[in-house]
Order: structure tokens, then sequence, then C-alpha cells
């Protein structure tokens, strides 16, 4: 495998009009790449310059997922049912609770939901599988007898808490290990069609943020070596690339540093040809970087995020503050289409 990457360089100014090429099928234009390789300074190059095959991944439109098209941005509503979140544990941790979340997001503007029972911060434990279905299985349930037909996301490593919330009616498995807890989980999804989100992560919630200033050569492209490779053992496992999105791991056994190469960097994963999910609302580093130690009022500085990484084509935001981030995204999108 080639070291070499291409991260296409958007084209954010009105003055260029419709000019340069439609990336993955979405609100971006382009018509250079970025070349980034281990140990060499980054390289500008023309699009113009690069054979059809290669600019291949970059162009094709992303696929819908679970019947949501990916030509414009989509907002995920997270509702935790767990009581040990680092943002919001224990707030919606009843089923009841957890359902009236999920429907409070959804009229605030969600295109979808992401139901999760394990809490994965920094130094939290692994729960049961038998813990974990209890927890979300009667949520998804709820959700779907009280008439919410919104496509509904089951966060979970485990392939057996997988097909619980399947049957109970979710559409999408959002795997945080991207396989390597469970790599069952991928045949899961591929016998029930459903669309996999494959996160990039290291060790597990418990180890990951000790390991983290030691675990990267280059953490932009080991995360996009990393993510390749799971992609890579889904399709194996019957799920099509197509049916993919992926997930830097925004948080997930990275320092600030190494998160914010990530994001500065974050159009390099459309490189994969898969949708890119980005989940990084009310996390640590926007607790650093904005001097709020309360997660619950991180939420501007998580919309800020969120506008950076929809500029560079991420396709869907994880998110906890849903209205102030459809009225940021509504604003930006007005502008975009000026």
């Amino acid at each position: 495998m080639t070291d070499i990457r291409l991260r296409p360089i958007p084209l954010t100014d009105p003055a260029h009009g419709r000019g340069g090429l439609p990336l993955a099928g979405g609100w971006v234009r382009f018509t250079h790449l970025e070349r980034l390789a281990r140990g060499r300074a980054p390289e500008i190059v023309a699009a113009a310059d690069l054979p059809e095959a290669v600019l291949a991944p970059f162009l094709a439109p992303r696929a819908a997922i679970a019947g949501l098209s990916l030509d414009r941005p989509r907002l995920m509503g997270i509702v935790n049912v767990t009581p040990d979140s680092f943002s919001d544990g224990g707030q919606h941790g009843q089923t009841d609770a957890a359902v009236a979340r999920g429907q409070a997001l959804l009229s605030e503007g969600a295109d979808l939901l992401d139901i999760g029972g394990e809490s994965t911060r920094p130094g939290a434990a692994e729960l049961p599988a038998e813990a974990e279905a209890a927890r979300v299985v009667p949520v998804i349930a709820g959700l779907r007898a009280a008439g919410v037909t919104a496509p509904v996301s089951l966060d979970t490593r485990k392939s057996a808490v997988a097909k619980a919330g399947l049957d109970a009616g979710a559409d999408i498995l959002n795997d945080v290990s991207g396989l390597r807890f469970d790599p069952a989980l991928a045949g899961v999804a591929a016998a029930a069609n459903a669309p996999l989100i494959l996160m990039h992560s290291i060790g597990t919630p418990e180890t990951m943020q000790d390991m983290a200033a030691t675990a990267y050569d280059d953490v932009l492209l080991d995360a996009y070596d990393a993510l390749a490779a799971a992609v890579a053992q889904a399709e194996a496992a019957g799920v099509p690339r197509a049916r993919i999105l992926v997930d830097p791991g925004i948080g997930f056994g990275k320092t600030l540093e190494q998160n914010m190469a990530l994001l500065s960097r974050i159009g390099l994963f459309h490189g994969l040809g898969c949708g890119i999910l980005l989940g990084v609302s009310r996390k640590g580093m926007i607790g650093r970087l904005a001097d709020e130690p309360v997660a619950a009022r991180r939420g501007p500085g998580s919309a800020a995020i969120g506008l950076w990484a929809v500029a560079q084509g991420v396709q869907m935001l994880r998110v906890h503050d849903m209205d102030m981030h459809r009225q940021a995204l509504a604003l930006w999108q007005a502008l975009v289409a000026r």
C-alpha cells in the first residue's frame, strides 16, 4: 500500500462560483489537493494533473444511509441511556426519559438518533452485553412504538447487543472500536443489510488515554490507515462500502494536539470513499480550548467545530445540542448557497 494520501482543499469563497470538482457529490468543490506522506512535507497538487482513478473516491457521490441522502449535512442526535456518560450521564437512564429525549431531538431538527447504553468516556469500564442490551432495547422499541420513523443508530461494540438492537428496530450500527472489540459485529450488519459506522480508537475506554501520547507515528495517517483496514474488514464480512461511514474518533485515545491534527485535515478521510461522521460534541478538548469546564455549556464550541467540518465536506455531525447546531448549520448553508 502506498503511503501517499490526498486531501481535497475546499473552495470556500463565493468568488469561485461553481468552479472546481464536486466533492463526494455534495456541497464542497475543489480544484487542488494536499499530498501527504510520512516523513515528507505536504505538497499541493492540481486535480487536473491526477488520473481519473485517483480522483474517483473523491468524486463519487456517497450513497444514502438508512434512507438519508448525504448530499447535504445531516445531524445525529445523541441519546445516552447510561448513568456515567461524560456529559449527560443519568439524565436519560430510564426508558421513558430516553424515548422523550429522542422525540425532543427529532422535533429540534435531528435527522436520526444514536442510542448508546455503554459509556465509552475515558476510564469507563466494560459493561456486560446483557446489561447493555437491557438498557438500549426497550428504548429502541419504545421509540418505534411511539411512532418514530426516523433512522435509529445503535452505538455498541458488541455483536450480541447489535443483533438485539436491530431486532428491536434499529437501522444502523455504530462501532466505536472499529471492529477491534468484536469482529463478528460486521457479520451482524451484513446479515441485516444495516449501515455500519466505523470509528477509529485505540485500546479500550479504560486504557486509551494512557496510550495516546505514544500510540502514533503520525496520528492523521495512522488513523486513516486503521480505518482503511476496518473498512476492508467490513467489506470482507459482506458490508458494502456504500453502507459504511467512517469517524476519526476525536477524543478516543488522542491528546489535544492529536485531536487538532485530525480536525485540521479531516477532509483526508474522503479518500476512503465513505461518508464521514464527526463526533466532537461537548468533548474535553472543547473545554480546554474554550476554558469551559462544564460539559453541558460546550455547545457553542461544538457547533463551531461542526461548521468547520461541514466546510470540509463532512456529511454527518453527532451532537447533543440539536437546536444550536441546526440554527448554525441553517445560517451557514444560507450563506454558502448565495
